[in-house]
């Protein structure tokens, strides 16, 4: 973990409620894609997770969701702004552990740090297929991204208005050689992904509330078979044959 100041270079709407921004500062704490950022935002007591979409040597690429005061106040931060980062939270997704053919799948702002893993996958030699879960295609964003990375992409919406109707297990269910997946979204898309039956393993990326965000509240601890761990020191990626529902 690391504490250092960044500042906000750009800010880009994406949907009605999505932002991509960037950020520039020292990003030598970040390791592995799935780790996140933990944000200091003036007049708020705690800070804001988020999760970390693409990271170079001194820029730092974040998907935000507004969900409250905090996120509406990043999102609409002006360039220039500085703003007390910790980053290098949490572990992140093991590429080396997926094969050759892992399928990807994200369900809303927890497409976020797939792009990065997708990315770093391909400049390994690893060729994964994508699959993109969103509510209706205005709520779809990055789609353009993904596909500029060059890996196979699939996109589902519930309301069938882009891509295949219905949810990302639906899309993995038109991939069966892909037996291990890297998910990250909403708990009841892991929990419906951890149950298809041809997953042999996966790595999970949970999403909780988070008091300290390093530890030390213990405020963030889920059930797995080893005891309790917390998603922000012990996570937020879990693997599936640890994860207790």
């Amino acid at each position: 973990m690391k504490q250092s100041l960044f500042t906000m270079e750009h800010a880009r709407q994406l949907t009605a409620d999505t932002y991509e921004l960037v950020l520039s500062g020292d990003t030598s704490a970040i390791t592995a894609p799935g780790q996140f950022v933990n944000i200091q935002l003036p007049g708020k007591f705690l800070r804001r997770p988020i999760s970390i979409c693409n990271w170079t040597k001194d820029a730092l690429l974040l998907l935000v969701r507004v969900v409250g005061e905090g996120t509406h106040d990043l999102v609409r931060c002006v360039p220039g702004t500085e703003l007390d980062v910790l980053s290098g939270l949490g572990n992140g997704f093991d590429l080396a552990k997926g094969g050759a053919h892992p399928i990807l799948l994200g369900g809303g702002i927890g497409i976020a740090p797939l792009y990065g893993l997708a990315q770093r996958m391909l400049e390994a030699g690893i060729a994964p297929t994508v699959g993109l879960g969103f509510r209706s295609g205005g709520d779809a964003f990055y789609l353009e991204e993904f596909g500029k990375l060059g890996c196979r992409l699939m996109v589902a919406t519930e309301d069938g208005s882009l891509g295949t109707k219905g949810f990302v297990t639906d899309l993995a269910r038109h991939v069966p050689e892909c037996g291990y997946a890297f998910v990250c979204g909403p708990t009841p898309m892991l929990k419906a992904v951890h149950g298809l039956p041809q997953l042999t393993g996966g790595q999970f990326s949970f999403e909780a509330r988070m008091g300290c965000g390093f530890g030390a509240c213990m405020g963030c601890s889920v059930p797995t078979v080893n005891g309790y761990k917390r998603v922000c020191k012990d996570g937020p990626i879990l693997y599936k044959e640890e994860i207790v529902w």
